[in-house]
């Protein structure tokens, strides 16, 4: 159940806010029902194949799992299924366990097939009253399909015999030497000109006067 499916993008959708299941005329704390509704939506018009459906979860014991679902090809309205019933999100909804984990609910989980899906709707339940709210954080929708170019091409890639070739490189300085002296220089270039100072030094001046020897060697 957990985990995900690795370079897939999860589909453009709107996450609404929760809905809590209210008792009677409660309107202080409507939690305290232990179930609440977050629909998730496509664009307008919009459809999806769902590979899984990911989120972190916060509290939440249980959830279920409806989608609206689109009959290819037919002008007939959208009709909800129940894909999942009362997957346990936490070890016991009492004590701690899970309650912050990452889940994925792959298609292979799912009771009917996720496809031509316009909506998604969670149904969450936490029976425990030793939680103040509870919820599900970080929902995205993965959609089915096969990688993409860049994928394939690296599938391809690894297919191939790799033979290793070293050129030649005896007589040659060392390449990581030579970078290293380059380096140096390029920082010595910077602190000089750093510190370049603007006074005018004479060829053969020494503290303002001239050195006899100096101009004798020339």
């Amino acid at each position: 159940m957990s985990g995900g499916a690795g370079g897939v993008r999860p589909v453009s959708c709107t996450v609404k806010p929760p809905v809590f299941l209210r008792i009677g005329d409660d309107q202080a704390d409507p939690a305290r029902s232990g179930v609440c509704v977050v629909d998730v939506t496509l664009p307008f018009g919009k459809t999806v194949n769902i590979e899984a459906i990911s989120f972190k979860n916060y509290y939440t014991a249980s959830v279920s799992l409806r989608l609206l679902r689109r009959s290819p090809g037919k002008e007939a309205p959208a009709r909800w299924s129940t894909a999942l019933r009362d997957l346990p999100l936490m070890d016991n909804p009492h004590t701690e366990g899970g309650s912050q984990d990452y889940y994925s609910i792959h298609r292979k989980q799912m009771w009917v097939e996720p496809d031509q899906v316009a909506a998604v709707r969670l149904v969450l339940k936490q029976p425990s009253s030793a939680w103040i709210s509870f919820s599900l954080e970080d929902i995205s929708i993965l959609p089915q399909g096969t990688p993409g170019p860049e994928k394939e091409v690296s599938d391809w890639l690894s297919d191939l015999t790799l033979v290793d070739h070293h050129p030649d490189l005896e007589g040659l300085p060392d390449p990581r030497a030579v970078s290293s002296s380059i380096q140096q220089m390029w920082a010595l270039t910077e602190v000089m000109q750093t510190n370049q100072t603007t006074s005018s030094i004479g060829r053969f001046d020494v503290d303002g006067c001239y050195d006899i020897k100096l101009l004798s060697l020339t």
